[in-house]
């Protein structure tokens, strides 16, 4: 029987949900600066399958390198309307990926918060 990697996956969808956000509100904040173009992050199971193993910080002054930085990129699934500045941000599209990104993270804590408590029914019994 394979051990449950139910909690690391879990960790790894919250860590990717954390690094979205970031990158959606970064876009937010820029909505008005010339030039600026949406950026978004790749999709969690892209992310998942490329990441692989990396190496470990054993000491606390050890740097460790975010492996889902390097996903970051320019969104191309926006209608690019393009502002006379050059500004190609929608904030309606930004507001409702922030949305999506809040659904998931509920969905995600909800069903490691169920798996959690059928795990300590379990072992109680």
């Amino acid at each position: 029987m394979e051990p449950i990697q139910l909690f690391q996956l879990a960790s790894d969808k919250a860590h990717w949900l954390s690094v979205r956000q970031s990158v959606v509100a970064g876009n937010i904040a820029n909505a008005n600066t010339p030039d600026y173009v949406a950026m978004d992050i790749d999709p969690f199971e892209t992310v998942l399958n490329s990441v692989g193993s990396r190496m470990a910080a054993t000491h606390p002054a050890h740097f460790t390198e975010d492996p889902l930085r390097g996903s970051v990129r320019a969104d191309t699934g926006q209608d690019l309307n393009v502002s006379p500045s050059g500004n190609a941000v929608s904030l309606e599209e930004e507001l409702i990926k922030a949305g999506d990104i809040r659904k998931e993270y509920e969905l995600s804590t909800g069903l490691m918060r169920t798996f959690h408590r059928m795990m300590l029914q379990t072992v109680a019994k």
